[in-house]
């Protein structure tokens, strides 16, 4: 009756290519490379990365601890009370 859907127009000068699924690799090397990738750029980025996160963590327990301090009385203000 028609065209198929997904084929609908034909377009000139337009080359399309594709590969069967049962060609393609869906993972590739993921064991043989995959992993020492990942190991190798988390080891070229660790310097630039953990430090940030070491001095973040000690100001924030640095604050914390300041702030929990701050909110108690001090009990030599109320040494000479009755």
């Amino acid at each position: 009756m028609g065209r198929e859907f997904g084929n609908l127009t034909r377009m000139r000068h337009v080359i399309s290519y594709s590969l069967s699924p049962f060609e393609q690799r869906a993972f590739p090397h993921v064991f043989s490379k995959g992993v020492p990738n990942v190991v190798r750029r988390t080891r070229e980025s660790f310097l630039r990365v953990v430090p940030p996160f070491i001095a973040f963590y000690l100001i924030y327990t640095w604050g914390t601890e300041e702030f929990e301090r701050s909110k108690r009385k001090n009990p030599a203000d109320y040494e000479n009370d009755k």
